[in-house]
């Protein structure tokens, strides 16, 4: 019985229901004939074996593109730096109750009805269950995502830390990793593509305003970081920020005792639609990479300007707590350690005190940051080194977002400047502005992780062309053996009755 589920679902004897599932996705394989057998060729380099693709992020992206990329017969592996289980946020820094997307959403089933969560859910607590949940539970969707990933059989190799991503001029990237499972030894893997699946921060990492290193690191936090709970007990805590993980981070503040837990938003009001959500439809999947730079980028900069509003549940989950307290239109401008070892908080109301911080304040591209992507960092395209937006659509996040081509690969700078860049790909949030919310987020990850594997099964295809055309000549195999048929003299030719 899953511990997140009401006491009066019923449960099924352990494991029934799902093996039952996972023979009914096994079973639609053998029905589409999936997946295809490898045609790419088996490629070694100085006795090292080549993967077709290797893919850095184990979390839902990662898992949707591998197993994408199995069902078209591309060897592909991935490598997570996490312990098996746990990659992505969902079990470490995320800490909302529930998901805030729908929970009928198929997320990374692939066009698979056995592969979505309500299958999965249903398998073990049944139809009426089902119709009685409102959110999926957050640790739930990680216990699926485990499950998924036992399903589809992808190969991710865990605990396996990327030192360095390595473009080369001799059709093939290099992955520099550390084995943290074997006294971190270090050893490098050869593929014809790399994909980066790594996740909201995908190319950069946690953003804090400047003020934030004036203080103590001991005494602040990114919502991003973990944490001990526990050590909220007692403390008067700000957290700055008025979207979901402001919200998560209050209500985890509140839960472990905190004297009190006050919200520093630099709004005025809260937003109260989310703007992203009215944009979705099939026509937003498939269409946005067709759009001229112009409407794409009004497109994402006016999501930005609007912003996302906490979901509702999150935002009540503090509100129900007295010593809660919402400050808006409070911007933060500086703050400094006092003498008694308080913080002064300086806001645009006024100063307030505090024992801790946890700054709530999202992920920006930022190379600096993730120094494995030194390699190729300073060679890569970005909008902002060809576009230029019009006036009050200024937005630095989308201004030093990557400039993508449509396999998600990373374009030069400067042309021939870095032989190779267009073998590494960017499945992750920074390649929305380029190509939309396909790589990311759980309502069109389907739909990214099948465009990016067509894509990359077709560009193997391509390049080895003269591979294929060569195996197609060899190709001997009969379909007739010669007795099928005899071969008969015509008949006599009447020119009477012709």
């Amino acid at each position: 019985m899953n511990s997140l589920l009401p006491p009066s679902f019923p449960s099924l004897a352990p494991n029934a229901g799902l093996a039952a599932l996972q023979a009914r996705f096994q079973r639609d394989l053998q029905l589409l004939a999936l997946p295809s057998k490898n045609w790419t060729p088996a490629i070694t380099h100085e006795g090292q074996p080549v993967l077709d693709v290797a893919v850095v992020g184990g979390g839902m992206g990662g898992l949707a593109l591998t197993t994408a990329l199995q069902h078209l017969g591309i060897r592909a592996q991935i490598f997570d730096q996490n312990p098996e289980g746990y990659e992505g946020p969902w079990a470490t820094t995320a800490r909302m109750e529930t998901l805030r997307s729908p929970k009928e959403l198929t997320g990374p089933a692939l066009g698979f009805a056995a592969l979505t969560f309500r299958a999965w859910f249903e398998a073990q607590w049944g139809e009426e269950a089902w119709a009685v949940l409102d959110k999926i539970p957050r640790l739930q969707w990680m216990d699926y995502l485990r499950w998924y990933r036992q399903t589809t059989g992808v190969v991710l190799h865990n605990g396996q830390r990327v030192v360095a991503v390595r473009p080369r001029a001799d059709q093939l990237a290099q992955l520099d990793l550390v084995d943290t499972h074997n006294a971190d030894r270090a050893y490098s893997v050869l593929a014809r593509h790399i994909v980066l699946a790594t996740g909201r921060d995908g190319l950069g990492g946690p953003w804090v305003p400047e003020v934030a290193h004036q203080l103590p690191r001991d005494r602040w936090a990114h919502s991003s970081d973990r944490w001990d709970d526990a050590a909220f007990a007692g403390k008067q805590v700000v957290v700055v920020g008025g979207g979901a993980s402001a919200m998560d981070s209050a209500a985890t503040a509140l839960e472990n005792g905190a004297a009190a837990v006050h919200l520093l938003i630099r709004r005025k009001e809260l937003p109260t639609i989310n703007k992203g959500k009215g944009a979705g439809n099939p026509g937003a999947a498939h269409g946005f990479p067709r759009l001229p730079d112009a409407w794409k980028w009004q497109l994402r900069n006016y999501i930005n300007r609007q912003q996302v509003p906490p979901p509702q549940g999150s935002t009540l989950r503090v509100s129900q707590h007295s010593n809660a307290f919402f400050h808006l239109g409070a911007g933060i401008e500086n703050v400094q350690l006092r003498a008694d070892g308080k913080l002064r908080i300086d806001t645009s109301q006024g100063p307030i005190a505090a024992d801790f911080i946890v700054f709530c304040t999202g992920f920006r591209p930022d190379w600096e940051l993730r120094p494995e992507f030194a390699p190729f960092a300073p060679h890569v395209r970005l909008w902002q080194d060809r576009f230029t937006p019009p006036p009050g659509q200024e937005d630095s996040e989308l201004e030093r977002s990557p400039d993508l081509g449509q396999l998600f690969e990373f374009q030069e700078k400067t042309p021939g400047s870095c032989p190779g860049l267009e073998r590494i790909h960017c499945f992750s949030y920074p390649a929305a502005l380029s190509l939309g919310t396909v790589s990311g987020d759980i309502p069109q990850i389907s739909d990214g992780a099948r465009r990016l594997s067509q894509g990359l099964a077709g560009a193997l295809y391509a390049e080895d062309i003269a591979v294929h055309y060569a195996a197609m000549e060899r190709y001997s195999e009969p379909e007739l053996e010669g007795h099928e048929w005899v071969d008969s003299p015509l008949p006599p030719y009447d020119e009477v009755t012709a």
